[in-house]
C-alpha cells in the first residue's frame, strides 16, 4: 500500500489535526479513548484465548465469534494508537503511504465485520431450523472458508478507495481535520475533482450495508418462521435466547456506524468536533461491548470464562 505511484503534486506527508477546536481538551479526551480501547482488547483477547484453549468450544458458532473478535480488534487498532499519539504527544504527521494504508485496513476490516455479522445470522438460522444437521451443514472448514470469502470481498471492495485517492492532486493542503485517515476526510482536502471518490465511497457504503442487512433480515425472517412452528414452549424460548446476543451486537454495531455515516454526509448542523469525536466512539463501542455481550449472553462461553477466572 505504501508503494503507490504518487504524483509530485501530492505532499510527502499529511497532518492529522485531531479534534480541531478541542485542542485544550485533547489530553482528557484521550483518557476514555484509551480506557475503551484497552477494555476492548482485553475482552476480545479473552474470548480468543478461551475459545482456542477449550476443545468443547471448537464449533462453527464460536469460530464466527472469534472472527468477530479479530475484526473488532482490527478496527480499533487501525485507528486508536495513532489517535492517542496525536492527542497525548501531538504527533500529527503521517506519511501518505501510512495514511492510505490506515484507510485501507480500517475500511477493509469494517466491511469484513459487517459480512461476519451476516454470516452469524445464517449460522443462527441453521442452528434453529435444522439443529440435527447443524454440524454437517456448517462444519469448521466451511466456516473458515466463509471467513476467507468475507476477507476477499472486503479487500476487493475497499482497494479502489486508496488507489483512486492516490491519483488526486493535493497541492499545498496537507491538513486533515480528523484523528485518522477517513476516506471522505482525505478526499475533501484534495484540490482536484474528487467526485469519483465520493461517489464510490457512498455507493460502496450503501451497497455493503444494504446487502448485509438484507441477508440478516432474511435470515431472521426464516428464523421467526421456524420458531413459530416449534410447539414446545421450552424449545421456543431456547431458540429465541440463542439469537439474543447476536441481535444486541447488530444493534450496537450498525446503529452507531449508520448514525456516524449519515450525519457526516447529510447533516451539516452538527459541529465538526461532534462528528470527529463520534467517528472515534463508533469504532470503540462495538469492540468494547461485543465480547461483554457474548460473554454474558452465551451460557457455554460464560461458563468457561468464569471457570478459567476462578482457577486463576
Amino acid at each position: 500500500m505504501a508503494n503507490f505511484n504518487l504524483t509530485s503534486s501530492i505532499p510527502s506527508a499529511f497532518i492529522l489535526m485531531g479534534i480541531p477546536g478541542l485542542e485544550a481538551a485533547h489530553i482528557w479526551i484521550a483518557i476514555p479513548f484509551c480506557a475503551c480501547y484497552t477494555i476492548g482488547l482485553l475482552g476480545n483477547f479473552m474470548v480468543l484465548f478461551i475459545v482456542g484453549k477449550e476443545q468443547s468450544l471448537h464449533k462453527p458458532m464460536y469460530l464466527l465469534i472469534c472472527f468477530l473478535a479479530l475484526t473488532d480488534c482490527g478496527i480499533s487498532t487501525s485507528v486508536i494508537p495513532k489517535t492517542l499519539c496525536i492527542l497525548w504527544f501531538n504527533l500529527k504527521d503521517i506519511t501518505v503511504g501510512g495514511c492510505l494504508t490506515q484507510m485501507f485496513f480500517l475500511h477493509m476490516v469494517i466491511v469484513m465485520h459487517s459480512a461476519i455479522l451476516a454470516a452469524m445470522a445464517f449460522d443462527r438460522y441453521v442452528a434453529i431450523s435444522n439443529p440435527l444437521r447443524y454440524t454437517t451443514i456448517l462444519t469448521n472448514a466451511r466456516v473458515a472458508n466463509l471467513g476467507l470469502v468475507c476477507l476477499i470481498r472486503a479487500v476487493l471492495l475497499v482497494l479502489p478507495m486508496p488507489l483512486l485517492l492516490s491519483r488526486l492532486p493535493f497541492c499545498d493542503n496537507r491538513i486533515i481535520p480528523h484523528t485518522y485517515c477517513e476516506h471522505i476526510a482525505v478526499a475533501k482536502i484534495s484540490c482536484g475533482d474528487s467526485t469519483v471518490n465520493r461517489t464510490y465511497g457512498l455507493v460502496m457504503a450503501f451497497a455493503v450495508t444494504g446487502l448485509d442487512l438484507t441477508l440478516i433480515a432474511l435470515s431472521y425472517g426464516l428464523i421467526i418462521r421456524a420458531v413459530i412452528r416449534i410447539s414446545s414452549k421450552t424449545a421456543y424460548q431456547k431458540a429465541l435466547s440463542t439469537c439474543t446476543a447476536h441481535i444486541c451486537v447488530i444493534l450496537v454495531s450498525y446503529t452507531s456506524c449508520l448514525f456516524s455515516f449519515v450525519t457526516q454526509r447529510f447533516v451539516q448542523s452538527i459541529p465538526s468536533q461532534a462528528h470527529i469525536t463520534f467517528a472515534n466512539v463508533y469504532l470503540l463501542v462495538p469492540s468494547m461491548f461485543n465480547p461483554i455481550i457474548y460473554g454474558v449472553k452465551t451460557k457455554e462461553l460464560r461458563t468457561k470464562v468464569v471457570k478459567y477466572v476462578s482457577r486463576r
